[in-house]
């Protein structure tokens, strides 16, 4: 129920009717079988519109469903690896990241330490820090180089997707 009296009209073809009582507003909808439905509250005055509500409610969904489907899913895709891991495989695996990074994705990138390799942290860091530098295309580092219980991890994403 429209509480504010007077109001801007609009009638169901779109033109503007003018700015009258919401009563006469209220009648002339009721004249068309249509309804009175407030698109802009915060006009002075503010401004109705007179439309099918069944109408205008699907027109609402039909818009908010475009806009969920315009929107970009950012995809976080991990790359795992070992220091005991061997060059040959160290090279698909950058390989995999610069696809990954090309496409558009974020890329996690995990060391993971296991026993004795644990004490060797340091040398497992410079290892990360190698692969990041060889990634030949233009990065940007979301999250630095974490120290976590069984690793090391960090967040990259491409700088041609920004």
């Amino acid at each position: 129920m429209i509480r504010v009296t007077p109001v801007r009209l609009i009638d169901d073809i779109g033109t503007q009717v003018g700015i009258v009582e919401t009563s006469e507003a209220l009648a002339l909808a009721q004249s068309k079988g249509l309804d009175l439905v407030e698109i802009s509250p915060t006009a002075k005055p503010p401004v109705c519109k007179i439309i099918d509500w069944g109408k205008f409610q699907y027109q609402e969904a039909k818009k908010l469903q475009e806009a969920k489907a315009k929107q970009k899913k950012i995809e976080i895709k991990g790359i795992r690896f070992r220091p005991a891991t061997d060059e040959g495989d160290l090279a698909f695996k950058l390989k995999q990241a610069e696809k990954f990074l090309s496409k558009g994705s974020k890329v996690k990138v995990e060391i993971v330490l296991r026993g004795r390799e644990k004490a060797f942290a340091n040398q497992s860091r410079e290892k990360l820090q190698k692969f990041i530098d060889k990634i030949e295309i233009p990065i940007k580092i979301e999250q630095g180089i974490k120290r976590q219980f069984n690793g090391f991890n960090v967040l990259i994403s491409s700088n041609q997707a920004n």
